[in-house]
C-alpha cells in the first residue's frame, strides 16, 4: 500500500537523476533560484506573521477575560473554510480594476495600486494561515497543568510576567509546529499566488509543465524536497505535544483592565478581514450578478442550474477519495499501531511523505507517469482513477494519522477476551475492532472529504475533460474575470466545506474531555 503513495516522489527522483545535467542546469538557472527565493521568502515571512497572531489570539482567549469568549472560539478557527484562490478572487474583486473600493473612490481621483505581487499575497495568506497556529497552542494551552502558572503566582510574579516565563515557554513545541504546518503550507500554496501574479516555485512549475519539462520536473523535485524538510522538522517538534492534561481545572486567567477595548477590536477586526469581508465581498458580486440579468428568477435558476453538476461532481469524487482513502491507508495503520518495527515506520513515512509533496507536483508526475507508460496505465490519462488516485496520495497523511488513533483506541483486553472464546482474526476484526474503530475512521474520511473538496491544482490537471467541480469553476470564472459567477460558485464551496470545518474541526476542539 505504501509503495503507492511513494509513486510520484520516486518518478521524480527517477527522471531527474537519468538527466542529471539538465536537472542541475535546471535547479541552478536563474529562472529556478528566483521562484524559489521568493518561495522561502513569503513562506518564512507568513510563517512569522501567522505564529505571532495565532498565538496571540489563542492566549486571549484561553488567558484573559476578553468579551464574548465562546463567540470568538467559533469564529477565530473558520478562515480555514475558505480556499485561498478564492479569497484572493475576493480581494480582486474588492480593491483590483472595477472592485468595490477602487469604483467607490473613482470619483475622489484616486487609484489603487495593483492587487498583485509578494505585499497582497503576504496578507493573503497570513489571513488565512494563523487558524493553524490557533488551534495547536489553543490545544497546548489547555492541556497545561493549572498548577504550574499557580505557583508562579505564589512566588509573587504578576500575571503578565507568569505568561512570558511559564506560559509562553510551555506553548514552544506546538508554536514551533504550527508554524511549520504554515511553512509547509505556503510553500506549497498555488492559487493564491497565481491570482496575485506572484511567482513562485508552483507558479513556475504550471507555467513551464508542456514547454519545458525539465526545469518543471527540476523545480517539482526541488519543491518536494523542501515540502519533506519540513514534514521532518514539523514531526521533531511534534512529538513534544502529547503532554499530560490538567485535572479539568481553569488556566489562570489575567484582567485585561484598560487594554479590554483594544484587544476587543483586534480580535473583532482579525476575524472581520479574514472571514467577514471576503464573504461579505462575494455575497455582493454574486448579487450583483444576479441583479444585472434580465429577469431575476430566471437567472437565479440558471445560475444554481450550472452550479447543480460541479457541486454534485465535487460532493461525489471527494466522498470516493474519502473512502478508498481509509481503506487503503487503514493496513497501514493497525501495522503501525499493533505491529511496530522497522517496516511499519518506513510504510508510514512513506505515507506522510505524499503530503509533503504539493499537489501540483503529484499531479505533473503521475500526468507524466500515465503519458508514457503503454496500455491500460497510459490509458488511465485524465480519468476520474487517476483524479482519485492523485487525491489519495496527497491526502493520504490525514487518513492515516486518523486511522493510527482509531486502532489505538480499540483495548487490547478485548482483542485477548475474543481469543479466549476461540474467534478468529476476521471475526474478531469485524465484530469487534472496526465497529470500535468507526467514528474515528469516519473523522479522517471527514478530514479527506474536505481537503479534496478544496484542492485546485491536482483537479485542473488530472479531471478529465468537461469534468467541473466548484474549485475548477471558479478558477476558470475568475482567469476569464466572471466575478460574479465565481462568488457564486466560491459561496457554495464555502458553505460546504463550513459545515464539514464545524463538524470535524471547531465543535470537537471545544468538546470537554
Amino acid at each position: 500500500m505504501a509503495l503507492l503513495f511513494a509513486a510520484p516522489f520516486v518518478y521524480l527522483v527517477i527522471r531527474n537523476l537519468a538527466s542529471p545535467g539538465e536537472f542541475w542546469s535546471a535547479i541552478t538557472d536563474r529562472r529556478s533560484i528566483g521562484p524559489l527565493y521568493r518561495t522561502l521568502s513569503l513562506a518564512l515571512m507568513v510563517s512569522v506573521a501567522a505564529s505571532i497572531v495565532g498565538s496571540g489570539m489563542a492566549w486571549l482567549t484561553a488567558r484573559t477575560d476578553l468579551p464574548g469568549l465562546h463567540l470568538w472560539r467559533i469564529l477565530l478557527p473558520l478562515p480555514l473554510v475558505i480556499p485561498s484562490f478564492i479569497a484572493a478572487v475576493a480581494l480582486i474583486a474588492a480593491l483590483g480594476p472595477g472592485g468595490l473600493v477602487a469604483a467607490a473612490l473613482a470619483p475622489l481621483g484616486v487609484e489603487l495600486p495593483q492587487v498583485r505581487g509578494l505585499v497582497p499575497a503576504f496578507i493573503l495568506l497570513t489571513l488565512l494561515t494563523y487558524p493553524y497556529v490557533y488551534l495547536l497552542v489553543a490545544a497546548r494551552l489547555e492541556q497545561i497543568p493549572p498548577s504550574i502558572e499557580e505557583a508562579g503566582r505564589t512566588l509573587g510574579h504578576r500575571p503578565l510576567s507568569v505568561a512570558l516565563r511559564i506560559t509562553l515557554p510551555e506553548t514552544k513545541g506546538a508554536l514551533l509546529a504550527g508554524g511549520l504546518l504554515v511553512f509547509l503550507y505556503v510553500v506549497s500554496e498555488f492559487g493564491a499566488v497565481q491570482l496575485l501574479r506572484y511567482d513562485t516555485l508552483t507558479r513556475s512549475i504550471y507555467a513551464r509543465r508542456l514547454f519545458d519539462q525539465a526545469t518543471s520536473l527540476a523545480q517539482s523535485l526541488e519543491l518536494g524536497v523542501v515540502a519533506v524538510m519540513v514534514v521532518v522538522l514539523e514531526r521533531r517538534f511534534s512529538r513534544g505535544l502529547a503532554v499530560a492534561r490538567g485535572r479539568g481545572v481553569k488556566g489562570m486567567q489575567l484582567s485585561l483592565g484598560r487594554w479590554k477595548i483594544p484587544c476587543l477590536g483586534a480580535v473583532g477586526g482579525l476575524v472581520s478581514l479574514a472571514l467577514a469581508t471576503p464573504l461579505a465581498v462575494l455575497a455582493f458580486w454574486a448579487v450583483r450578478g444576479l441583479a444585472g440579468s434580465p429577469g431575476r428568477a430566471a437567472a437565479l435558476a440558471n445560475g444554481l442550474g450550472q452550479l447543480v453538476h460541479p457541486a454534485i461532481n465535487t460532493a461525489g469524487v471527494s466522498v470516493a477519495a474519502a473512502i478508498l482513502t481509509m481503506i487503503l491507508v487503514l493496513p497501514v495503520a493497525y501495522l503501525s499501531v499493533r505491529h511496530r518495527g522497522s517496516v511499519s515506520s518506513i510504510a508510514n513515512g512513506v505515507v506522510v511523505a505524499g503530503f509533503a509533496l504539493p499537489g501540483l507536483a503529484i499531479a505533473l508526475a503521475l500526468v507524466f507517469w500515465t503519458l508514457r507508460s503503454p496500455g491500460f496505465i497510459g490509458n488511465l490519462y485524465q480519468t476520474l482513477p487517476l483524479l482519485i488516485l492523485g487525491y489519495l496520495v496527497h491526502f493520504g497523511a490525514h487518513g492515516l494519522r486518523a486511522a493510527q488513533v482509531a486502532v489505538a483506541s480499540v483495548p487490547d483486553h478485548l482483542d485477548e477476551a475474543a481469543r479466549v472464546l476461540q474467534a478468529g482474526r476476521w471475526k474478531r476484526f469485524l465484530r469487534i475492532e472496526l465497529p470500535l474503530m468507526l467514528p474515528g475512521l469516519g473523522a479522517g474520511a471527514g478530514l479527506v472529504l474536505l481537503s479534496t473538496m478544496k484542492e485546485l491544482p491536482a483537479t485542473l490537471l488530472l479531471a478529465p475533460t468537461g469534468f467541473q467541480t466548484l474549485a475548477t469553476k471558479i478558477w476558470t470564472a475568475a482567469e476569464d474575470a466572471f466575478i460574479a459567477d465565481a462568488s457564486a460558485a466560491a459561496l457554495l464551496l464555502v458553505v460546504m466545506s463550513g459545515f464539514l470545518t464545524w463538524a470535524l474541526v471547531v465543535r470537537k476542539s471545544h468538546t470537554p474531555p
